[in-house]
């Protein structure tokens, strides 16, 4: 009896592929919690990243990833189906996220995996197609990104672009293209900002934003620290632990 009733939504959601847009009506029947799902890596998406955002394997394995299935709406209001590979370690913070955003109707115009662009971050950010996992140097050239190892992802990257100063006059914004929208007191679509629901999302799941860098910008970008590990300097047995007083003035989070 169970299998008749859910036989026709597993049937319609199946009929349904990352970038297409889920009619109103099979939502309003079947609802959209059937779109978000994490799974391991399987033999046919192995084939698809192998040699592409996989080309390093030595560096992290396959059951270190996950496969997220979520929908998210775009500018105009649609539900697309989208996708994306991250460290299984984030993979619940993620569907989390996404989820929250999706019901809050957060505009997020694509996603799909950066193989499909093989594996050319710029291309995807052109296409401001959001994604995690792709095994690259950061964008300045020289270590690995977070984003090897699924730990970063980039939101609607086109409109929250990558900016670095570099000596007197060198400027580097990534993607090329996307310098009107540096501006950020302007506005425009798909604009990632300090206290919006995207913003307070990552924050709250122990995320850093790459808005609130320094040295640069990265509007685009979320990463989870990678955990420190446990030694006794930072992690001494009970008995030997000091307790401190809280501070007079506790420093508001953000």
């Amino acid at each position: 009896m169970l299998f008749l009733l859910f036989a026709p939504m597993v049937w319609a959601q199946g009929n349904y592929r990352p970038g297409d847009v889920v009619p109103k009506p099979f939502l309003k029947v079947y609802g959209f919690e059937c779109f978000f799902s994490v799974s391991p890596i399987s033999e046919q998406l192995r084939s698809l990243m192998d040699s592409c955002s996989m080309h390093q394997k030595g560096r992290i394995s396959w059951d270190d990833l996950r496969y997220l299935q979520i929908l998210h709406c775009d500018a105009e209001g649609n539900s697309i189906v989208g996708e994306m590979v991250c460290a299984a370690s984030i993979s619940n913070d993620l569907l989390e996220i996404f989820k929250a955003l999706y019901v809050a109707a957060y505009p997020i115009e694509k996603m799909r995996l950066i193989d499909y662009y093989h594996g050319d971050d710029e291309a995807s950010m052109r296409d401001n197609n959001s994604s995690c996992f792709n095994q690259r140097s950061i964008t300045a050239g020289g270590k690995a990104s977070k984003h090897s190892y699924g730990l970063a992802v980039d939101i609607n990257p086109k409109y929250n672009p990558y900016y670095k100063k570099k000596g007197v006059s060198k400027v580097i914004v990534r993607p090329e293209g996307s310098s009107d929208y540096l501006n950020r007191e302007e506005a425009f679509p798909y604009k990632i900002v300090r206290g919006d629901l995207c913003y307070r999302l990552f924050k709250q799941h122990g995320f850093q934003w790459g808005g609130s860098w320094l040295s640069g910008k990265d509007y685009q970008h979320f990463e989870k620290p990678a955990p420190r590990p446990q030694t006794y300097r930072n992690n001494p047995p009970a008995g030997h632990r000091q307790s401190l007083p809280d501070p007079p003035n506790p420093i508001p989070q953000n």
